[in-house]
């Protein structure tokens, strides 16, 4: 009473006030009493304690009676009881600290009734001097500790942790406790727990031995289908080699008598001659032996017959052998051939392997053999479809291992930036080429004076100014003259090469137009895509485009399928090719991911298969028909760049940014060869500016080994492909 007398003169409270807080302090005290009194197993000591704290005599501590030897359970450490507490759906939140929102931790009472954990409300009136619940004025001096609630919390979480602990928990805590266990009742415990322990380790190596069973059987069933497999595959091949083997053997049988015919036509040829030159000697002699029997031409000039003869003779054998030494040159340069492909075999042989089996399994069950238009497959009696394919494959990708520069064009300066060829293509009829980039220019030159004549610049026949650098030419594959392109400014524009002027202008783009394309099928048709995300049908005969798709990235390349004017394929900067079907433009046919960076370029090898370019430094292969990936072409680099993109039905080439071009089989992963622009010149430039010089555009000449190139120093190239 001396302290609350004390507290009350320091505070200048009235004796009212603190019976006042007392009762308060009684009440919270009582309401939390009757919680726990609902969620405790022995309420008893619940009224026990509240009748110890109503005959308390110091008001700071309540009075309990102290325990001399304190529970184990009640040593349950705190961590232990907020999460067994905290497990039970009926927590009631007056057992939570306003603050952490956590079981309340060493529990404190504050002078307005609150109880919070130590720590927080310490480190609260650090910071501000109220009290977090009721904002009431607080200070460290008005902090009780709340040792009951403490209890109480201890006894209920041990409560709650023995409800929810397993009986191996519950019989570790009596032992703890001292609960007294015989040595017989230790015995038959320790036999149970060993039979349990052998048990356990029974069922657990069952189990291993059922997950290493399953394991095995499934390894098993892997291999014996890898085996059903490759045994397949070597029934194939056997079947093939037999096949090949029997057609080798015709030939040879071929080729043997055909050599007989052409020995027996020589041998007739040379003995004819030899029989009259043997009968004009024989009647020479005659006559000349009867010319001396009656004193006519000297004996003399019968000897140097003979020695005419001899000379004859030999010079006939020399003549032979020429021929053989002419057939072994040849043979050897054949073998040197054979050698050189066998070589491009090995190099690739494991992309020939998976084409051929590829081939070979998709084709296996065909009974007859389709005649193909391609005249490289030589289509045989008894040869499998996949077998002939495969030898379309292996011949045209055997038959090249170079590029070979046939002429070169050259624009102007080669170090003016502005020479940049951004785009290179043929005509209908392949006599004509036109090139535009960055110069504002479209130059058209004659491919026969460019391969004939030697010239160091070679003049265009036809040059046509823009207003605007150019990004795209198209030539109209059904009207000669005319040729489309689309440039910085988004306009699309249809020219006449023979008058040089614009006949249709389309200004509907609000952005650079980056490509620009003429239907095969319905030549009045064209197609363009720009920057400002939006592909545009035009028609020739009307001055407003026909069709309009709203796309929601930035277009970067379009294409009309070359069978069919309603299909078209777009490139953008979404890493996608989205492949219309004009008629019905709501959403796209199909749509082929598998680009990392934006499509730069699409191109049709046939109806089916289209290519595509990327600023990922790859190629890919689609089947538009199947919706199906078919190959992705490594080898050149393109991160940046447009370095161009040309196809014909065998062969796909681009270009590199280490100004390069490369050339690819359409069935073979790899290139087949590459070739480095590169002169003295160009050397020195590279050296100058760092080697950013890049391949820009390339064309192949339709189906012909023949391609043109160009580069970002305006350099125009023919290549060639060769043996």
């Amino acid at each position: 009473m001396a302290w609350s007398v004390f507290t009350l003169r320091k505070e200048n409270r009235s004796f009212g006030s603190l019976s006042l807080f007392l009762s308060k302090f009684y009440f919270i005290l009582s309401r939390n009493f009757v919680y726990l009194s609902l969620h405790t197993s022995n309420p008893k000591t619940v009224t026990k304690n509240i009748e110890e704290f109503s005959t308390g005599t110091d008001p700071r501590v309540p009075a309990v009676k102290p325990d001399s030897k304190p529970s184990s359970l009640e040593e349950v450490p705190l961590e232990a009881a907020s999460a067994a507490v905290s497990e039970d759906a009926e927590v009631d939140k007056d057992l939570l600290c306003p603050i952490c929102m956590q079981i309340i931790k060493d529990a404190f009472l504050t002078s307005c009734g609150h109880s919070f954990c130590y720590m927080c409300i310490i480190t609260h009136l650090r910071n501000k001097s109220d009290c977090p619940c009721c904002s009431q004025f607080l200070t460290n001096n008005q902090l009780f500790p709340n040792i009951l609630l403490d209890k109480l919390l201890k006894k209920t979480s041990a409560r709650q942790i023995s409800k929810t602990a397993s009986p191996v928990e519950q019989f570790r805590q009596a032992l703890q406790q001292g609960y007294e266990v015989t040595i017989k009742e230790l015995d038959n415990l320790l036999s149970l727990l060993a039979e349990k322990k052998r048990k356990m380790e029974q069922e657990e190596a069952e189990r291993n031995m059922q997950i290493l069973l399953d394991f095995l059987q499934c390894l098993r069933k892997q291999k014996v289908d890898e085996l059903n497999e490759i045994q397949t595959d070597l029934q194939f091949i056997k079947e093939d080699i037999n096949s090949v083997e029997r057609h080798r053997v015709d030939l040879y049988r071929a080729r043997d008598r055909y050599s007989v015919k052409l020995r027996m036509l020589g041998d007739d040829s040379s003995t004819r001659k030899p029989w009259s030159s043997s009968m004009d000697k024989n009647n020479s002699g005659i006559v000349s032996s009867s010319l001396n029997i009656r004193g006519g031409m000297p004996a003399g000039n019968l000897q140097n017959k003979k020695i005419d003869g001899k000379t004859q003779l030999s010079g006939h054998v020399s003549q032979r052998k020429d021929a053989l030494s002419g057939a072994d040159s040849q043979g050897f340069n054949q073998s040197g051939l054979s050698v050189a492909r066998k070589k491009r075999i090995h190099a690739q042989f494991n992309d020939l392997q998976e084409c051929y089996l590829q081939k070979r399994r998709q084709l296996a069950n065909q009974l007859h053999i389709k005649q193909e238009s391609d005249k490289n497959v030589i289509h045989r009696e008894g040869y499998n479809a996949g077998l002939a394919d495969f030898q379309s494959v292996l011949s045209t990708f055997t038959q090249y291992s170079r590029l070979r520069v046939i002429a070169e064009v050259r624009l102007g300066d080669l170090f003016h930036s502005a020479n940049i060829v951004s785009s290179i293509e043929f005509d209908r009829d392949d006599e004509l080429f036109a090139t535009a980039g960055v110069s504002r220019r479209i130059k058209v030159f004659d491919l026969s004076m460019v391969l004939n004549e030697l010239a160091d610049v070679h003049c265009p026949v036809v040059e046509m100014s823009t207003r605007s650098k150019l990004s795209c030419l198209s030539w109209n594959k059904h009207w000669k003259n005319h040729i489309a392109s689309s440039d910085y400014e988004g306009i699309v524009t249809v020219w006449d090469v023979t008058t040089r002027q614009s006949l249709m202008e389309y200004e509907e783009h609000e952005k650079r137009a980056w490509s620009v394309d003429f239907s095969r099928t319905d030549p009045s048709m064209l197609v363009s895509g720009s920057d400002d995300c939006k592909v545009k049908v035009w028609c020739t005969k009307q001055e407003a485009s026909v069709i309009n798709i709203d796309m929601k990235a930035n277009i970067c390349c379009v294409k009309y399928n070359p069978g069919s004017s309603n299909f078209i394929a777009v490139g953008s900067a979404d890493h996608h090719i989205h492949y219309y079907d004009l008629r019905n433009i709501s959403s796209p046919l199909h749509v082929f991911s598998g680009h990392k960076k934006a499509v730069s370029y699409v191109k049709f090898l046939s109806e089916n298969e289209l290519a595509s370019a990327s600023t990922d430094s790859t190629l890919r292969l689609w089947d538009v028909k199947e919706n199906l990936p078919l190959r992705t072409f490594k080898g050149h680099t393109n991160e940046k760049n447009f370095v161009g993109l040309t196809v014909n039905s065998e062969y796909i080439a681009c270009g590199s940014e280490t100004n390069e071009v490369y050339v690819y089989h359409k069935e073979i992963s790899k290139p087949v060869t590459w070739h480095r622009f590169g002169s003295q010149e160009m050397e020195d430039a590279d050296e100058d500016g760092g080697g950013s010089h890049f391949i820009s555009a390339v064309c192949w000449k339709s189906d012909s080994p023949t391609m043109l190139t160009a580069n970002s120093q305006g350099t125009i190239k023919v290549l060639v492909l060769a043996a």
